[in-house]
């Protein structure tokens, strides 16, 4: 009798199930068991072993699932450092890692049967065995090349194209045969070709690709990053934006592709890389994979289970749970705007950094890493600095693109010589004027959606909050409702104040929707589109504005976030940043690094073409070093001055920093509970305790929330603090008096 360790979708630890030795069940195997007495699971299979534990009672493993391995060695590998280093079981890991389709569970057997999935399946052709030769296949058409020169022309093009394509047991996809259905069938009746249903693989369209042609700059730098490969180095690609570090990913790329081996591509957000995924499918034709959480549950499902049996040679653009995929020959990985908060999962436990994972990933499969960035993280570009990362730079925009001019426009003096008309300042509405009789584009950046981000009384001061959140009210003019971003709580916008039965209600600042109104009724002859979580509800309705913009259909875009990243528009001339002074403020040690990143982010959507785009940064603060530090394009001198900052405080990258959040829906009860395991950190940690103190959302979707920060400095180890902070968290789960209070534990946090 064999015994298996099996890893659950649960926040617990591996359990031990029989092995009936006449299942042929391996490790990283799927398989189905029952947990509990009514529960049936999907589990991965971590060890196998022939010695018995001391149970009395051991349930057996009921059936595999797939014909494939599901996890790899090396996948088993990065599963095992993220469960540890991110403070989490390895349950929570498989949760996170495989598509919900590929780990069914159900209250019964027949319901996971009826719940699982298959891998994509395909027709593949090959000839019959009497003409899997040349000389063979040249003796037949000699015979009947006269009679049916046709089903000869046909069987020497599934002989060619298996050749091509170097298809395993001469198999050809049918998708890569302009055959028809009918005439498959026919040269099947004659047993001239065999025809099989086998699981979808990605077949390369060639080993030479169209890749484009670089400037000398780019020539240099892609010269630089393979030097730092060979020295088994991870490169950081600091290029401007516009310089053209996606040409140099592409030449990247096709090096990997063509000996055979994967690439891993990740991206802040899919949706707004469009057009990159678009440029890519057309230079590695039939090579691309997609995956992100926009695609359906069926298809994230089966794109998991077909690559877990591919054989490498493909490329996959993902967002950042795609470093899960089982990917066989990894040969590159590809971190574009590594910068970005997104790759950084804070909702759920692991609470991972896919960047963090994109470097231990190329450590463990033997992969080449690039990080990418027009405004590196701190770590990254500190990582540079000191020797672990190589450092490439490129300076310059890529063809005739030059850097926008950038104008620092005080709103304050705006406002006291009448040069401001709503929330414009004279300097930018004369940009946008200009830009519009020259038949060019502006983008328009407001950090905040909605009509306007709070209404407030001003008799008594009331502004309506979420009663579940503890936050303003947004409101939005189209539906005429108050609405909470956190947890969707909404009301009617009240006109007479809940507070004093006064009518005196007025709209307080502006969002995304109140600056389009504003500026359509300035220039109604301006063609304007508004790109924000509000109007980009799906994939199709983004793609839409995008495309309108992207056509000249529109002549302003006026978004949020979204519009700073990734975008390559040529028409844009002007690009205004109406309230920097909102990013400048955020109570955050990163906020300012963040407010230099989204500000050169979104400058850079200007100019990308033959003329010099203006930028116009709208600020009552024109003399804060960030802001100035933006208008010259200075990332070294705004680098250097943060982390001299970050030094004297003792925060990342001089330190790790850990964030334990205590949740409770009892707020006197958590306020005990912070205190007493505060103490208890003190007691292990000392000074490297802060807090604890109230989460800057005190209270979310009903539940209040403290923190209690810990740094551990550059060369303390992280494995023993880890242990140490894991006794805390065990204590404070014992102490009965606080049991109805949660502990998250975010590792490197953000």
């Amino acid at each position: 009798m064999l015994y298996a360790q099996v890893v659950l979708p649960l926040a617990q630890p591996m359990y031990t199930f029989s092995l009936d030795e006449g299942l042929a069940v391996g490790v990283g195997d799927a398989v189905v068991v029952q947990f509990g007495s009514s529960r049936f699971y999907t589990g991965i299979v971590w060890s196998i072993t022939d010695q018995k534990p001391q149970y009395l009672r051991l349930k057996p493993i009921l059936k595999k699932l797939y014909n494939s391995r599901l996890v790899s060695a090396k996948a088993q590998c990065l599963w095992e450092w993220i469960a540890e280093y991110y403070m989490s079981t390895l349950g929570e890991v498989m949760r996170m890692a495989l598509p919900s389709l590929a780990k069914p569970s159900a209250t019964s057997f027949v319901e996971l049967d009826e719940r699982s999935i298959e891998p994509p399946m395909e027709q593949f052709v090959a000839l019959c065995d009497e003409l899997c030769t040349e000389e063979a296949l040249a003796e037949y058409a000699l015979k009947h090349s006269r009679r049916a020169p046709k089903r000869v022309e046909l069987l020497d093009t599934i002989a060619d194209a298996a050749l091509r394509y170097g298809c395993e047991d001469s198999f050809v996809p049918r998708r890569l045969l302009n055959i028809s259905s009918d005439q498959l069938l026919s040269l099947s009746k004659k047993a001239l070709i065999r025809v099989e249903q086998r699981p979808v693989v990605l077949r390369p369209s060639g080993e030479v690709f169209l890749t484009p042609t670089l400037s000398p700059a780019q020539s240099v730098a892609l010269d630089a990053i393979r030097g730092a490969h060979n020295a088994d180095k991870v490169a950081l690609l600091h290029g401007v934006t516009g310089s053209g570090k996606t040409e140099i990913y592409i030449h990247l790329i096709a090096d990997v592709l063509s000996r055979g081996e994967s690439v891993l591509m990740l991206v802040p957000e899919i949706v707004i890389t469009s057009q990159l995924v678009e440029r890519l499918e057309r230079i590695f034709e039939g090579r691309v994979t997609t995956y992100h959480s926009r695609l359906t549950p069926t298809r994230r499902g089966k794109t998991y289970l077909r690559l877990s049996s591919a054989s490498g040679g493909e490329l996959i653009v993902g967002v950042r749970s795609s470093i899960f995929l089982p990917l066989s020959r990894l040969g590159l990985v590809v971190v574009d705007e590594e910068h970005d908060a997104n790759y950084k999962q804070s909702d759920l436990s692991p609470r991972y950094n896919a960047r963090d994972m994109a470097v231990v990933m190329g450590k463990m499969y033997g992969a080449k890493v690039v990080l990418g960035s027009a405004t590196p993280s701190l770590e990254s570009y500190f990582n540079a600095m000191t020797g672990k990362y190589a450092y490439v730079e490129l300076k310059e925009r890529w063809g005739e693109g030059v850097l926008p001019e950038v104008v620092i426009s005080d709103t304050i003096r705006s406002v006291k010589r009448g040069e401001r008309k709503t929330h414009f300042n004279f300097d930018l509405l004369r940009a946008i004027e200009r830009a519009l009789n020259g038949g060019d584009q502006a983008i328009l950046f407001q950090n905040r959606r909605g009509y306007a981000p709070y209404i407030q009384c001003r008799t008594c001061g009331y502004s309506p909050r979420c009663p579940h959140c503890n936050v303003t009210l947004t409101q939005h003019k189209a539906t005429q409702r108050m609405e909470c971003h956190y947890c969707g709580y909404n009301i009617p916008t009240p006109s007479v104040c809940p507070n004093c039965d006064i009518q005196d209600m007025a709209l307080m600042g502006f969002g995304t929707e109140k600056a389009v109104e504003e500026i359509s009724r300035l220039f109604p002859n301006a063609r304007v589109e508004r790109l924000d979580s509000d109007t980009s509800t799906s994939e199709t309705a983004f793609k839409r504005i995008v495309s309108s913009f992207e056509n000249r259909e529109a002549d302003i875009l006026v978004g949020t976030q979204i519009v700073t990243k990734g975008f390559d528009f040529g028409g844009v001339a002007t690009v205004g940043i109406l309230n920097a002074d909102n990013l400048l403020s955020a109570p955050d040690f990163r906020a300012s690094e963040r407010a230099f990143q989204l500000m050169m982010q979104v400058a850079g959507r200007a100019g990308r073409r033959n003329n010099r785009g203006r930028v116009i940064i709208q600020t009552s603060q024109p003399k804060h070093p960030i802001v100035q530090y933006v208008a010259s394009g200075d990332y070294h001198g705004m680098a250097l001055a943060e982390l001299a900052e970050r030094k004297n405080f003792g925060y990342p990258p001089y330190s790790h920093l850990v964030r334990l959040q205590l949740r409770s829906q009892d707020y006197e009860l958590l306020r005990r509970a912070s205190h007493y395991v505060a103490d208890l950190m003190r007691q292990k940690f000392g000074g490297r305790v802060m807090g604890p103190v109230s989460s800057a959302l005190e209270l979310l979707r009903g539940e209040h929330r403290s923190e209690i920060l810990l740094k551990i400095e550059l060369g303390a180890s992280m494995q023993r603090a880890r242990e140490l902070l894991s006794e805390v968290v065990k204590l404070a789960a014992q102490n009965v008096e606080y049991k109805g209070v949660k502990v998250v534990v975010d590792v490197d946090a953000w």
